[in-house]
């Protein structure tokens, strides 16, 4: 087995949707990038590039590269999880915490669970979902941005 450890963190802008682990919540701002800058899923993308001695998700998606502009971060997430397979590995176990002061994530927890454990081709119960603030410190706190942490561990298939 081995482990890889995955972060991320984007600022909240007006006008964007907030897409966490490939789940749309409602809220007033979402998350800024070049792609839908869905935190959560880049942290466990991240994590599974770590596992794997693969680089990171700026090596594979370049945000200088117009191919990913918007793109879809659980496409590019099932695409790391056929990478991994092509070099005989598979997702164990994914433990992910987003850290954000609202909304709360406690309603939506299950479909990103679910979400999350359908593009890594597993079962739910392999994907842990937790949720964290910045207790108004940082600019977590000042709710300028969410971050999100992963740390993955993968098996030989």
């Amino acid at each position: 087995m081995t482990a890889g450890i995955g972060w991320d963190s984007h600022r909240l802008a007006a006008g964007r949707p907030l897409i966490l682990g490939g789940v749309t919540i409602a809220h007033d701002r979402g998350l800024d990038g070049h792609s839908d800058a869905d935190v959560l899923t880049h942290a466990v993308i991240d994590a599974l590039l770590g596992a794997s001695a693969l680089g990171d998700i700026g090596q594979h998606f370049p945000d200088s590269d117009e191919r990913y502009r918007d793109a879809d971060s659980m496409e590019l997430l099932r695409t790391v999880v056929a990478m991994l397979a092509e070099r005989g590995l598979r997702v164990a176990h994914v433990d992910t915490t987003v850290v954000m002061e609202r909304p709360k994530l406690a309603g939506h927890r299950e479909a990103i669970r679910a979400s999350l454990a359908a593009a890594l081709g597993v079962e739910p119960g392999q994907v842990n979902v937790k949720a964290s603030t910045g207790e108004g410190m940082g600019f977590i706190g000042r709710e300028e941005g969410v971050a999100a942490l992963t740390v993955a561990t993968l098996r030989e298939a």
